[in-house]
């Protein structure tokens, strides 16, 4: 079993901002691949399904972002699972729009969910960084990260979203290289 974490803010106001693009991920995966009914559990929302032969939880935290390892925390301690069985889908600055890079430890970059669950749980969990670009100056980050994503953005993004679902059978096989690789290729299409 695996948990799969997206990050986000939520309600309403917040669903189309930059920095909910975890939250995106987990919507698609979970249409994608057909998952159970959301749930209200571990101070957020859960979908509980399979990828290929894999039981996935999704969780999208309901705490606001800073406090999502709370949440984190919570699912895989009722779950007695390690940060070996945690992936968490993020937004991230240092990489251009719509590009996913795949990687396993590391800092949190400023990323105020990524630092929370690191408080929680220590930085050994695998990140899924969804490319959103930078604003160019350090200055308009938060305005940026908490803005919605642009009409011109809106297809580039819904093939991003439906290439992490369409290729999460290998995210849960483990073959992180292969999941960036055919992700990638489905987005040159």
């Amino acid at each position: 079993m695996q948990v799969w974490v997206g990050l986000g803010n939520p309600g309403p106001q917040y669903a189309l901002h930059r920095h909910n693009v975890g939250f995106m991920a987990m919507d698609a995966m979970a249409e994608v691949h057909g998952f159970g009914p959301v749930q209200k559990k571990f101070q957020g929302w859960v979908q509980e399904g399979r990828i290929g032969g894999d039981k996935i939880i999704l969780l999208k935290p309901a705490t606001f972002m800073n406090e999502s390892g709370r949440a984190v925390g919570e699912a895989l301690r009722f779950y007695k699972l390690g940060t070996d069985a945690l992936t968490v889908f993020h937004d991230e600055l240092d990489l251009a729009p719509m590009k996913v890079k795949v990687k396993r430890g590391g800092g949190a970059a400023g990323h105020n969910g990524l630092r929370s669950i690191d408080q929680h749980l220590g930085p050994d969990f695998r990140r899924v960084r969804l490319g959103i670009g930078h604003p160019g100056h350090k200055d308009r980050v938060t305005g940026y990260v908490l803005g919605n994503y642009a009409k011109a953005e809106m297809d580039p993004l819904a093939d991003m979203l439906g290439a992490i679902a369409g290729e999460a059978d290998w995210l849960a096989k483990g073959d992180d290289v292969r999941f960036m690789n055919d992700v990638a290729l489905r987005q040159a299409d």
